[in-house]
């Protein structure tokens, strides 16, 4: 078998492994989550206020991606937060940027449907 051959079924092939990952990262995840929340986790929801005014975790707080920055101070560093957005990806980089700020327990919880 030559690389000719099996070329056009590497791009299907690793998007149906990213797929995977990510389906089983946000499953173990969600698993966390209700021992989190009893440790007294903040939801953080970072999608835009008006995705987050159509439908969201009842207690959760909008702190749309953009605004992550500044508003974190008021977030306490101690207490775990929970991070969604509509996929994944924008809570995804709003874990980076909390750790960066000195967070040590934050969780991408993917959609926020799987916080509920």
């Amino acid at each position: 078998m030559n690389f000719e051959t099996i070329q056009p079924y590497l791009l299907p092939a690793g998007a149906a492994a990213f797929l995977l990952f990510r389906y089983f990262r946000f499953k173990a995840a969600r698993k966390k989550l209700p021992g989190l929340a009893a440790a007294g986790a903040v939801f953080v929801d970072v999608r835009t206020p008006a995705e987050f005014a159509a439908c969201n975790r009842p207690g959760s707080l909008n702190i749309p991606l953009d605004e992550l920055p500044a508003r974190a101070k008021k977030l306490d560093k101690d207490k775990p937060v929970i991070l969604c957005c509509a996929s994944g990806a924008r809570s995804g980089v709003a874990v980076g940027m909390l750790k960066a700020m000195g967070f040590k327990n934050v969780t991408n919880a993917g959609p926020w449907q799987n916080t509920l």
